[in-house]
């Protein structure tokens, strides 16, 4: 927008609101109107999302709290879409003086001078969120300021003069979105230093005491697992903080799997050519579901949803090696491409000290075994752990099968090989028919190996793998074994 006069301002019909107001005000307009508040916020509607909406209706600052990979710094940022497109301030201005109650001394002077010929510039509300993460070597200076010796030693004015004055992160935050991450890594004496800005609006600054009312909203993020292992938040800190929402994981395969395709990088024109079927989706999601549910994984630590928005990317990563390394036009995300998200698993999860003795790799593929289960007992009957002889049970003939048949799955194989060689085994494929009716194709060919995996992880078959394929035979069979890796 084009820079303007105080009069012309004035003229316009603008009225100074505090930012509490402008969010305030924007919130109930798309209340009123039936829009989301916070867009892409999954699994929050009845429980997270209310309780904003409350805190900011009362005008306080905020504390999220909640275990990593809960959308708390996202939760912040979207509050940016709730301020005005455009702010009005003094021209020059450092802490975004509005003309109407001015703070910094260039302001006041600027307006003493001119009067209503003050020009006025805007800043748009994309400009107006500050964010820093709290580290142990943050200090008063960063956030909120110093004496500038430069700024003393240029101008030729004594360490007295308030214009020596280099504000820090909060002052330049005047009239915006504040955003304190991991607030209980901030050193206590620096929590000290937060009390009067939230509530009194005095700012001390090497012997300064400055009076200086700044129009900020708070938002601060924590994770509960820092309370013990690193810090605290000081007990006259939370005490200023009017609302603090617990955030939670997705409660529902459904939500988290509409985490994961709104936040997973993958290219369009990859999308275009790999199917990535409903099943993977679900499992991909479920190995999450496991691990925070794994006696072998840290829960006070959490299992972040970026854990599977990496495992999705490397899904597909696969899938995209194999049509470089064939020259398909086409493939589908298969079960046997799930060992690529091993990697993302072992860089996102906290081990306890059972888990560190199995060690992290062992774990991931543990992770993904339970979860292959849990996904095939929602399509599949149970696998019995015992047979009575001369009974037959659901899997009797594909057992049967590989009394006399070996099976391998090629990760090279184009979709036609692939397929071909899944549905030589006629019992499955019976299964599959069975179970799966209403299924695309590619959920029946994933479903068959879905199967077959089932089977090797409940021992009824004997499963053996390397670098470009699975082997699936009779359990107990002595067959030759290639390397396990």
């Amino acid at each position: 927008m084009k820079e303007i006069t105080f009069k012309e301002l004035k003229a316009s019909g603008y009225k100074e609101k505090t930012i509490n107001e402008e969010i305030q005000a924007n919130l109930i307009a798309r209340i009123k109107e039936k829009k989301p508040v916070f867009e892409g916020l999954w699994g929050y509607e009845d429980t997270v999302v209310p309780q904003l909406k409350k805190a900011i209706l009362a005008g306080h600052h905020i504390n999220l709290l909640g275990l990593r990979g809960q959308a708390k710094t996202r939760i912040a940022r979207s509050m940016v879409d709730l301020l005005d497109e455009y702010m009005p301030i003094v021209k020059g201005s450092e802490i975004n003086d509005s003309p109407f109650n001015p703070i910094s001394k260039h302001a006041r002077d600027l307006l003493a001078e001119k009067g209503d010929e003050t020009p006025i510039t805007w800043v748009h509300r994309s400009e107006r969120f500050f964010e820093k993460l709290a580290t142990p070597d943050v200090n008063v200076s960063d956030l909120i300021g110093d004496i500038d010796p430069i700024k003393a030693a240029t101008l030729k004015l004594p360490y007295s003069d308030e214009r020596v004055l280099h504000y820090g992160m909060i002052p330049r935050a005047n009239r915006c979105i504040f955003v304190l991450n991991e607030l209980p890594d901030l050193q206590a004496r620096i929590q000290v230093s937060l009390f009067n800005i939230l509530q009194e609006g005095d700012v001390q600054i090497r012997g300064f005491q400055l009076r200086m009312p700044l129009d900020i909203q708070f938002v601060f993020t924590a994770n509960p697992e820092d309370y013990t292992n690193r810090g605290s938040i000081v007990t006259p800190l939370k005490d200023r903080i009017g609302s603090q929402i617990f955030t939670h994981y997705p409660k529902s395969i459904e939500l988290a799997r509409a985490i994961t395709e709104q936040e997973a990088q993958i290219q369009e024109n990859d999308l275009a050519k790999i199917a990535i079927p409903d099943k993977a989706k679900d499992l991909l999601e479920q190995v999450a579901f496991e691990a925070r549910s794994s006696e072998y994984v840290d829960a006070k630590s959490g299992v972040s949803a970026r854990m599977t928005i990496s495992a999705m990317e490397n899904l597909v990563a696969a899938a995209k090696l194999r049509l470089i390394e064939t020259g398909s036009d086409r493939t589908s995300v298969r079960l046997i491409d799930f060992p690529s998200i091993v990697p993302s698993i072992t860089g996102k999860i906290e081990l306890v000290y059972e888990g560190e003795q199995e060690g992290a790799d062992e774990v991931a593929r543990m992770l993904i075994d339970n979860a292959i289960i849990s996904e095939f007992e929602r399509i599949f009957p149970r696998i019995p752990r015992l047979e009575k002889e001369g009974v037959k049970t659901t899997y009797t003939d594909i057992i049967e099968w590989f009394n006399s048949n070996l099976l391998e799955l090629n990760y090279t194989d184009d979709d036609a090989d692939f397929i071909a060689s899944l549905k030589s085994v006629q019992p499955l494929v019976a299964l599959v028919d069975e179970h799966c009716k209403n299924m695309s194709e590619e959920d029946k060919v994933f479903c068959m190996e879905l199967v077959l995996w089932s089977l090797t992880v409940s021992d009824k078959l004997d499963k053996a793998e390397n670098d470009t394929m699975f082997k699936f035979d009779s359990a107990g069979m002595d067959t030759p074994f290639f390397g396990n890796n």
